[in-house]
């Protein structure tokens, strides 16, 4: 009986639920919660021999520089960890992906300028997240997506210039943020937060100090009271124009599509064209400063102004032309369809071409802030295409009929 009890005496005390390194104490909590106490050992690495059953490790004010994937493969039940106060510099991409029942991480306090964003996709349970105090120059685009849990969210004293549009949307639980003590460029990239710091519920602690270092003009303001009248959301208004072409090998048509833009800071102009053969973007103008086309682009010419020319304009030209308005604030977009028609008869009564397109009173092609096929329906523009004998024979037409081209808006009403 006695060697038996030995026995069972010897694998209680080698049992993994009590396993605990020597520098380290370990004990239960009233919640059954195994804790590995620590803290201020000097330790360079993440000890070994933890139990699995850990559930809350607290690793703060050690000399801890860099933890790789496999540092905390030991504990895959952590709800806590904390690892303020040491001088981390470097996190291995997967060292918190496989911790998905984690719920507090703490790396406040150390010298991280990156960090294993990905990781936080399996952390959905994650309700605070502290890396406050570190050198973190900025967030991916969709870095806390997914983390429908957390509540407080520590990212002052930083390097922080900007932060991507909606970065805290999708946080529905979140309650606290702190932003403090960033170095913010105040461009209108970040007017969206103004917008959101104004319409959420989230107590953004010290939001008072947490100031614009450039530009110059608003070095010192608060980033949640940037000017509204700086940052304009674009609006972009599209006008038509044809005329025959002067000579050529087709003696055929230009169309010429018109995009007037405004917005702060001046928006750009991008173009897409959809034909039945192609998609086709263009960022910037196609057409250099000497009027000549750049290579590649001679089919399209786009010009610096909002103009887009079509020359010798045909069937396989058909399609939807968007005229997007881009600015640091938002995109406006509007669009027309535009199909091309033979007549031996030309409809006199269709509206002719506008000499003054894009000013007051010119034909409008504009539309809402976004494209949307329920509604009343789309632009079209008719391409009215004259036979040759007509043009030769426009010398008693009126002004109109000689360029031989007529050129309608319509509406298509679904």
């Amino acid at each position: 009986m006695r060697p038996l009890l030995g026995c069972l005496a010897l694998a209680t005390l080698l049992s993994p639920s009590l396993a605990c390194p020597s520098s380290c104490s370990c004990s239960t909590k009233k919640n059954g919660r195994l804790l590995a106490e620590c803290a201020y050992r000097e330790l360079r690495d993440v000890p070994r021999g933890l139990s699995p059953n850990v559930t809350i490790l607290t690793l703060s004010a050690n000399r801890l520089s860099r933890l790789s994937r496999h540092s905390l493969a030991e504990v895959p039940e952590l709800q806590s960890l904390w690892l303020g106060y040491n001088h981390i510099a470097a996190v291995e991409p997967g060292t918190f992906s496989a911790l998905p029942q984690l719920r507090n991480l703490d790396l406040s306090h150390n010298r991280l300028a990156e960090f294993p964003w990905q990781d936080l996709r399996n952390l959905s349970a994650l309700q605070i997240l502290k890396l406050s105090n570190n050198r973190l120059a900025g967030l991916p685009r969709g870095a806390l997506r997914g983390l429908r849990e957390l509540r407080s969210l520590w990212l002052n004293d930083n390097e922080l210039t900007t932060l991507a549009q909606g970065t805290f949307q999708g946080l529905p639980a979140l309650a606290q943020l702190q932003l403090f003590h960033n170095p913010f460029n105040c461009s209108c990239k970040l007017f969206w937060l103004k917008e959101w710091a104004d319409s959420t519920s989230v107590v953004i602690s010290r939001a008072g100090s947490t100031l614009c270092a450039a530009p110059a003009r608003l070095r010192g303001r608060a980033v949640t009271d940037i000017p509204g009248g700086l940052c304009v959301a674009p609006s972009a208004q599209l006008t038509y124009l044809s005329s025959l072409a002067k000579g050529g090998p087709r003696d055929g048509l230009t169309l010429t599509l018109h995009c007037s833009v405004a917005g702060s800071p001046p928006p750009e102009i991008h173009w897409q064209i959809q034909t039945s053969g192609r998609r086709v973007d263009i960022h910037g103008p196609t057409v250099a400063r000497d009027g000549s086309a750049k290579a590649g682009r001679q089919r399209f010419l786009a010009f610096k102004n909002g103009t887009m020319a079509i020359p010798d304009f045909g069937k396989e030209d058909e399609g939807t032309y968007t005229c997007l308005a881009v600015n640091d604030v938002g995109v406006r977009d509007v669009s027309v369809n535009v199909a091309l028609a033979g007549s031996a008869n030309p409809a006199e009564e269709l509206p002719r071409d506008d000499p003054h397109a894009g000013h007051p009173g010119g034909h409008s092609c504009s539309k809402g802030d976004e494209l949307d096929p329920s509604g009343m329906g789309e632009k079209l523009v008719i391409v009215y295409h004259v036979p040759r004998e007509a043009r030769s024979g426009a010398g008693a037409a009126e002004p109109g009929i000689q360029a031989g081209i007529l050129l309608a808006l319509g509406l298509l009403l679904w």
